[in-house]
Parts: structure tokens; sequence; C-alpha cells
């Protein structure tokens, strides 16, 4: 048995009960985080009384009920959808480049994203625009998520026909990030010809945010995570053998070059929707993967997904908690905090095991 199948041959069955219990775990703490995530705002809710409010009893407070619905539970469902679909597409990315420093924006899919606000946001004939945000909101307003889905779907469109080309997994990288570049340089300079108006309503844009996707919008918003996992999940046999190499893959009978295509395609749908809808929010799609690995200790893609889905979900309720500093009325960026807290994390992991690659 030769060194690839032997390492096929020792992953661990996907239906073990230790994966099945580790799963059970992330569920109950995500369910606990998303209770508690309802009690913290500019108004303290007691959980009781947000347990009653989900329940529909009777009993309940209209106003916090107003709250709870209106308000906290459309942006939990946000902080749920946007931390499985980051942390999903950065198992993607990491598994395809075989790079645990890979993650969702390492194609240039948020920077297009970027791009495509700025063009709204900093462009000079964009007076009606600008108009619409500040009737709407930045958050609440379609320009905002339409020109952000363009701006992801064009760079998407550039780097599938270019990996149609080039089989170079480390090559796309490189064009990927320099891809990012150019589009980052285009928005600096079209930044620097802008007024400070213009400025600062794309740099909040930038800073990220959870509270701004209505009722109708996080339908579509979950439709399209829902698409990009389950393209995900029928690619996880595939995944597996990619992180023996592209060789192994293919002697295997895995067409590579139809794998990639659907990867990046899974990953531009689950980045370019958060970014749209949320805003650029960094560091989950990086830290999540290798919180799951460390739990797991292993590297079967059917027990990574699902677990990497909820432990991502999880990781962003707690920011979120966090970024509503309990006990005031102050609001942090939500950017600032997944850095914040993941960053420590990783850094454990990595001087607690030696080394970030044992699952590559």
């Amino acid at each position: 048995m030769n060194p690839a199948q032997q390492h096929t041959a020792s992953l661990p069955v996907s239906g073990s009960p230790r994966f099945i219990k580790w799963h059970l775990i992330l569920t109950l703490l995500l369910v606990i985080l998303f209770v508690i995530d309802l009690t913290f705002g500019s108004v303290y809710i007691p959980i009781k009384e947000v347990i009653n409010t989900l329940f529909g009893s009777e009993s309940v407070n209209e106003t916090y009920e107003k709250i709870v619905w209106l308000i906290r539970f459309p942006k939990a469902i946000t902080a749920v959808l946007a931390g499985s679909a980051l942390a999903v597409a950065g198992l993607l990315m990491q598994t395809m480049f075989r790079n645990p420093l890979a993650g969702p924006s390492v194609l240039g899919i948020t920077s297009g994203a970027s791009l495509g606000v700025a063009s709204i946001m900093l462009s000079a004939g964009g007076y009606s625009g600008i108009y619409m945000i500040n009737q709407l909101g930045i958050g609440q307003s379609w320009l905002i998520v339409i020109a952000s889905s363009a701006g992801a779907a064009f760079v998407m469109i550039i780097i599938l026909g270019i990996s149609i080309r080039i089989r170079d997994n480390v090559a796309l990288l490189i064009i990927g990030i320099m891809i990012g570049n150019l589009t980052i340089s285009v928005v600096s300079i079209w930044q620097y010809f802008s007024n400070p108006d213009q400025i600062q309503d794309y740099l909040m844009w930038t800073f990220g945010s959870l509270g701004g996707v209505s009722n109708s919008q996080l339908t579509i918003f979950g439709t399209a995570v829902l698409a990009g996992i389950l393209l995900s999940f029928f690619s996880s046999k595939p995944l597996n053998a990619l992180l023996l190499g592209e060789n192994y893959a293919r002697s295997i009978g895995i067409r590579t070059g139809t794998i990639r295509f659907l990867i990046i395609a899974s990953t531009s749908i689950l980045a370019g929707a958060t970014t749209g809808f949320t805003g650029p929010i960094a560091f989950i799609g990086i830290a999540v993967p290798h919180i799951t690995r460390n739990l797991l200790n292993q590297s079967d893609h059917k027990v990574l997904i699902p677990a990497t889905m909820l432990a991502g979900a999880a990781l962003m309720l707690i920011c979120d908690i966090i970024s509503q500093v309990p006990g005031s009325q102050i609001t942090l960026p939500i950017n600032a905090i997944t850095a914040m807290i993941g960053s420590p994390v990783v850094i454990w992991i990595i001087m607690k095991r030696r080394t970030i690659n044992s699952g590559f």
C-alpha cells in the first residue's frame, strides 16, 4: 500500500461516535450563543424573556417581542449565515491550495465586491446612489448589495476563465492575489479623488455590519449560502483526494479541472454573498478551519465541512456578542472583533501543535 492509500485508509469514519459527539457539542454551543446574542444590545432583555418570545408565550413583554423579532433575530441569523459561509469558504480554499494561509479573499473575490461598492459610493456621478444610501441606510440599500455582488461576480468570472487555462494552483493563487491588489489600487485612486462624505460612507461599509440585513434580504442571503454549502458537500470526496495532491486525485479518476471549478464557484458564492450583505469580514475564513481541525484532529471533509459550519457560526455569534459591549450603548465594528478574538486562538493552536500544516 503506497503512502497515499495509507493516508486515505487512515481517515476516520465520518459517522464515528467521537465526531458525532463533537457535532452535537458544537450544535448545543451554537444554540446557547444564539439565545445569548438575542439578549444583548442597547436594551438588555433577560434570557427568560427571549425564550418566551421565541416560543410564542402570551406573557411576553410586547416591546421585548418587537426588539427580538424585528432587530435581533435577523441580526443573529445573519451572523450564523455569515460565519458558516466564510468558514466553509476558507476550508475550501485551504484544501484546494494546500495552503494554511488561504482564505475566502485569496482569489480577490472580496476585493471585487469592495470595488463594486466603491463604484457606487465614490463615483463622481453617483449622486442618485448616495441619495438612496442616505435615505435607506448603508445596510438596507439594495444598491449596495447589487453593486457588491456584481463586483464579486465580475472577479469570479475572470478567475474561472483563468482556471480553465492555468492548471497550477500556486500560479492561480498568485494571480488571485494580484487581481485583489489591482482592485484595491483602483479603490484607493477613487478615494483620493472623492469628497470626505463619500469616503466616510465607504469606510463605514468596510467595517462590516451584521445588523443591516432586512428580512427580505435575509431570504436571498440564506438561499445563496445554502447553495454554496451544498456545492461544497458534493465536493467532499474530491477534497479529501486533493489533500494528497492533484496527481493522486487524477489517479483515482477525479477530474481535477471540474472540481477546481466547483470549489471556486462555491467559494465565490459564499464569500461574494456574505460581503454583499454584511460588508467585508476578515479572519473568520482563515481561523475557523484550523480551529476545527484542531478539535477533531482529522482531515475527512465529510466531517470537517459540517463542523466548520457550526464553529464558524458560533465564533461569529461570540464576536457579535462582544461587539455589543454588554452594559453600554456602544457597538464596535465586527471586523475589529473577529481579528481581536480569532488571532490569539490561531497563535495558541500553532504554539500548541508547533505546526499549522498537519492537515495538509
